[in-house]
């Protein structure tokens, strides 16, 4: 149930402030938002409004302070309440081991019976955050491990570290510790954003995050997407924490509202951290979306780590790095070849000389687009670095100029498809290029892979060898063909039995019976995903109805913009696009999406049709109200239109409803019917 309002400012303020904190520890550490980013803009607007209206209600944990102070001159010197120790290296098992029986001899056999934690070691920027009371008040590097620089105005604003602490958290004066990280997918999408305006690339997500958390203009900062993780905590001498063990802690941090990084784990024996290791070099790295370079094990009581001390004033002899592989090599770029994807851009991709990373022989490498080897400079037969965490396809993260001949080569993006001779196309906002063709013989592979995807018609029993196979021998070139198929013909290849047969082509047939959301994303047209299909099929209803709509219609669908709309319209004009869909219609497949009707509705049962600007509702709030009563929204006007909302400048669509006895309604009069508010949200 929604908090009630408080009339009092400074109460009010504090409401907000705690649901907006709630909601963005919701939305960045948990990836589970519960709040709609339209009531949460609400509630920051109305918050800044009231810390201006009233200055004194201004607190250092609100939302508000995260963006907006001034650069900064110089970054001023903190010293933190403990150092800030390195870590000595393990690099594998038998040195793991060898620390293990250094650590007996000094504490006894109580180092093995307590057992150990471990943790990722995220390749980022330690820093230190000051917390007097829960609050926020102070953020430094690690620096020299006692003083580092102060980014308190840098950190607040990267979304993940807590400006407050929860009331679970002890109170007094206490550092929580962590890394600030780029996330793989982020830094690629800021990578790509500079090549689009000209900017040089950063090299990679370790120095960059560096760079950005030590800008003298926090609002650089800010506009670069940051992630936090803590991992540890140090209080003044003499104070006492709220736990024996690491691995409490790590569970503590995260009771706090602190984020902590997943794959960690309480390991009784050395045995289980050496199981531990292997899995996450082996199993685990390759998926995170952030970079690491080993594991941290530290023995898992905090007594115990007090006993056994610090070396040198540098390394705690209770915690050790266990290094995995580098995930990094240099080779030679031997060609750059293209392939065309399903909605037909040109992919480029490096051929390499083969290296071994991390235990893996790599061969091929992505470059993504002609902008990014541009802005990289990279040649044929540059030396280059490349890096596989991370990527399912490895990446070339720099060309080694030093090392050129004067033999390399430069590399243009072909004119001309190279599966089908089109010429290629690239809109002025986009990266890619294209081609338009969209019967082209390139993008027949990966689109029918698409099409029976999970996330399309979710056929099962046609692997993505299956559909290659039933391509190379010209039984399948669309998807219709594949409707087509006799049983015959599959027992006939090699890899296909009775029973195997069978299911293939139940699940085929049983795919006809998927609604126009999952065919649309099936599709394969440029710019929509499975959310948009969804948007558009809820709204038109049937592919006949989408198939009409022109450009500015498709574009009055809440959560269409300009390019997915132009992306439809372009689609079902080429004459190829209209082919499929027939051939498709022949084969019984469905072209409808199910309505959840609103039971007794107002509008039950009734078509409605929206043209020109109401006065107070949007396109996507009548509809909202029109579905709502149980209604239905089409974008043309047909003698099944129960009525038209007219609004001003309304045009050939009013024309139409008057020349078919449509009956033509204003805002009010639809108001009035529904009952509805014409100032409630969405």
């Amino acid at each position: 149930m929604p908090e009630q309002k408080s009339a009092d400012p400074r109460h009010r303020a504090e409401q907000l402030r705690n649901e907006l904190n709630r909601a963005s520890y919701q939305y960045y550490v948990l990836d589970r938002p519960t709040l709609a980013d339209k009531e949460y803009d609400r509630m920051f607007r109305e918050l800044q409004e009231l810390e201006s209206e009233h200055p004194q209600l201004q607190s250092p944990d609100s939302p508000t302070q995260r963006v907006g102070a001034e650069p900064q001159g110089q970054l001023a010197k903190h010293q933190h309440i403990r150092p800030m120790l390195s870590l000595s290296n393990a690099f594998n098992d038998d040195e793991l081991r060898a620390w293990e029986e250094r650590l007996v001899r000094i504490a006894g056999a109580d180092v093995a019976r307590s057992g150990y934690t471990t943790e990722l070691k995220i390749d980022g920027i330690a820093v230190a955050l000051t917390y007097h009371d829960r609050v926020l008040a102070k953020g430094a590097t690690r620096g020299n491990g006692i003083i580092g620089e102060d980014v308190t105005i840098n950190l607040r604003t990267v979304r993940d570290v807590p400006l407050r602490l929860a009331e679970s958290a002890p109170g007094g004066v206490m550092e929580v510790r962590g890394e600030i990280y780029f996330p793989f997918d982020r830094f690629e999408k800021m990578n790509e954003q500079r090549a689009r305006d000209g900017e040089a690339l950063f090299a990679n997500p370790r120095n960059s995050a560096a760079g950005s958390l030590r800008q003298l203009d926090p609002a650089i900062t800010a506009s670069r997407p940051l992630r936090f993780y803590g991992y540890s905590v140090a209080v003044p001498d003499g104070a006492a924490l709220p736990f024996d063990t690491q691995s409490e802690l790590l569970e503590a941090l995260v009771s706090w509202g602190v984020p902590v990084a997943p794959t960690r784990r309480r390991c009784p024996t050395l045995a289980d951290v050496e199981k531990w290791a292997n899995e996450v070099e082996h199993d685990v790295r390759g998926k995170l979306n952030f970079a690491i370079d080993g594991g941290v094990v530290k023995v898992d009581s905090l007594r115990l780590q007090d006993e056994l001390g610090v070396v040198g004033g540098r390394e705690p002899r209770w915690a050790i790095a266990r290094k995995f592989a580098p995930d990094i090599a240099e080779t030679r770029l031997l060609a750059i070849e293209v392939n065309v994807g399903r909605t037909g851009a040109l992919n480029p991709y490096a051929m390499l000389e083969p290296v071994e990373i991390g235990g893996v022989i790599v061969k091929l490498a992505t470059l993504h687009n002609e902008d990014l080897i541009r802005v990289k400079d990279l040649r044929v037969g540059d030396w280059v670095q490349v890096k596989r965490a991370g990527d399912v396809i490895p990446q070339i993260m720099a060309s080694i100029p030093d090392r050129r001949t004067g033999a390399e080569k430069t590399w243009q993006m072909p004119k001309r498809c190279p599966s089908c001779g089109t010429a290629a196309t690239r809109e002025e906002d986009e990266a890619a290029v294209y081609c338009p063709n969209i019967a082209c013989p390139g993008r027949q592979l990966e689109g029918l892979v698409h099409f029976v995807s999970r996330g399309g018609m979710d056929v099962r029993g046609l692997s993505y060898a299956r559909i290659q196979q039933l391509v190379e021998e010209q039984l399948v070139n669309d998807p219709g063909d594949l409707y087509a198929l006799k049983r015959e013909q599959l027992l006939s290849l090699e890899g296909y039995a009775d029973k195997g047969t069978d299911a293939v082509l139940a699940a085929i047939d049983a795919s006809r019976a998927q609604p126009l959301s999952r065919l649309l994303h099936a599709l394969g047209i440029r710019h929509v995903g499975s959310i948009a299909a969804q948007l558009l099929a809820e709204h038109f209803g049937s592919l006949d109805s989408l198939t009409a709509a022109t450009a500015d219609e498709i574009l009055a669908v809440r959560g269409i913009g300009n390019t997915i709309a132009n992306g439809v319209v372009a689609y079902f004009s080429d004459p190829s696009g209209m082919a499929l869909v027939e051939k498709l219609r022949g084969h019984g497949l469905n072209f409808t999406e199910p309505r959840a009707v609103a039971s007794g509705g107002a509008l039950s049962g009734q078509t409605a049709v929206i043209t020109g600007t109401l006065p107070n509702l949007s396109r996507a709030r009548a509809t909202s109200i029109i579905e709502s009563a149980g209604g239905k929204v089409t974008g043309s006007v047909s003698k099944s239109t129960a009525f038209l909302v007219a609004g001003d400048e309304a045009g050939s669509k009013l024309e139409k409803a008057t020349k078919l006895g449509v009956e033509v309604i204003d805002e009010a009069e639809l108001l009035r019917r529904t009952g509805a508010d014409a100032t409630s949200s969405p």
